[in-house]
């Protein structure tokens, strides 16, 4: 599915009948993880995004959104650890209710970068793989929700070509 064919939500719409004690915001599912069937973006990255990863120091990473409510968007990666959530005080937020208030983290680590999900209610997705927790590569796609971003580590830390 792409995210065309996901019927438009607000917050509203997946509170409980008569939640109005403030306890009714709850994370909407997609349903089923076949719903969730991986399609590669094929995407070419602009000009303006390759100079922001070539210009990463060593020991960070770059997550672009490549689609959801916030495509474009650039987050860096330069602490040891980085929360990702609904929860408006994570360190990336993304307000949309197939997004668990703190659905995962990214974790930086001596070898790289690794993600833990959170026990959240939809899932994180490496490459179209649900993951408790996996290790991050250069390129990879990570499905947070509705989002989808591309995880691009600096190339300082990439091993040299045809090392």
């Amino acid at each position: 599915m792409t995210d065309s064919e996901f019927p438009p939500t607000s917050a509203a719409s997946v509170r409980r009948e008569g939640g109005h004690d403030g306890h009714g915001d709850s994370t909407q599912s997609f349903g089923h993880d076949s719903d969730l069937s991986f399609v590669p973006f094929h995407g070419e990255l602009s000009e303006t995004e390759l100079e922001a990863i070539q210009a990463l120091p060593a020991g960070s990473a770059l997550l672009l959104v490549r689609s959801g409510p916030t495509a474009g968007a650039r987050y860096l990666l330069d602490g040891d650890v980085t929360t990702v959530g609904r929860h408006p005080e994570a360190d990336i937020f993304f307000d949309d209710v197939t997004v668990s208030r703190r659905h995962c983290e990214i974790l930086r680590t001596e070898a790289g970068f690794e993600i833990v999900d959170q026990r959240s209610l939809n899932g994180t997705y490496v490459d179209g793989t649900r993951v408790d927790r996996g290790v991050l590569r250069n390129g990879d796609e990570v499905r947070i929700g509705k989002f989808r971003v591309n995880f691009f580590s600096s190339p300082l830390d990439l091993p040299a070509a045809g090392a």
